[in-house]
Order: structure tokens, then sequence, then C-alpha cells
């Protein structure tokens, strides 16, 4: 019986933790480079950098997301009631073509940095992606406040926003 304790435990812990809202991203993350849209190549941190002293949004996404193009209208609303946070969008798709036609085609105010590989490229896997859109929000400080939240959790999101401003 304590054996059966002892292995539902761990089991229950190891869930909790890979769940667990992480409050700074890993090195793997920081030092991925990603695509501006002039093609060059940006690292991660240096990204950051840019954005240090702002609230930041960060909606990981792709232009052949059904749930990411469902949600524009909600993320539109949310970037006119959060004018003040800064709104860094980073693509999961597979060609720069069809990132370059969706920012278009979606009217997306905000900087945009396309990863390579798609979701389960060396940056996905950094940041533990598993589902787009996917958004992380970063205070003024650098410091991650809500790291893995989804298309559902938007109530979620704003709260966050509204809370750090």
């Amino acid at each position: 019986m304590k054996k059966i304790l002892c292995i539902l435990s761990a089991i229950i812990m190891n869930i909790s933790c890979s769940n667990a809202q992480k409050t700074e991203f890993s090195k793997e993350a920081l030092s991925e480079n990603l695509s501006a849209t002039d093609g060059s190549q940006v690292a991660f941190k240096n990204i950051l950098k840019k954005f240090k002293g702002k609230t930041l949004v960060i909606e990981v996404w792709a232009s052949w997301c059904g749930d990411c193009v469902k949600n524009m209208p909600k993320l539109k609303e949310l970037q006119a009631n959060n004018p003040d946070a800064s709104y860094l969008f980073i693509s999961m798709d597979k060609t720069s073509e069809k990132w370059l036609e969706g920012i278009k085609k979606h009217e997306l105010n905000g900087t945009h940095f396309l990863a390579k590989d798609g979701m389960k490229g060396a940056f996905g896997k950094a940041i533990d992606l598993d589902w787009i859109p996917r958004y992380i929000i970063v205070d003024k400080t650098g410091k991650i406040v809500l790291y893995r939240a989804i298309e559902t959790d938007f109530e979620k999101v704003n709260e966050t926003i509204k809370s750090i401003q």
C-alpha cells in the first residue's frame, strides 16, 4: 500500500510541476534565433530586451491555425482595451510566405517573428509549446507573470494584463 501511495504521489507531483507557471524563459528559449519580417535572425533574448520596461503580451500562433484565426477578434479587443501593452507575435508557420500573408490578412498590429521548424522545433520545445494560440505575459521587469494560457483563457489574460499595468 505504501508503495502505491508513493508512486501516486510521484505521478501527481510530476504532473503539477509540468503544468507550473514559469517566471523566466529557459536558456534554450532565450538563445533561439527567430526570423524577423525583413529576413534577419534575432536571438529571442534580444527581442525581449527591446520590451524591457513594458508589459508584453506574446501570442504564439500560425496562419493555418483555426483556433488562432477564430480568436483574432478577441485579440483585437484585448489590444484596444490594453493600448499601453506591447504585443509580440511569434508564428509557427512552415514558410515565411504564409506567415507574412497571415500578418497582412489578419491585420495583426505588433512586432512579428517566425520560429523555424514550427511547433516541434527548438523554440517550441523550449517554451513547452503544446497548443496554439498560446499567450505568455511578461511584466515590465521582464518576469513572466502568465506562462501558459490558451484561447479559452482570455479572461485570465485580460485580468493579468490589467493587474500589472
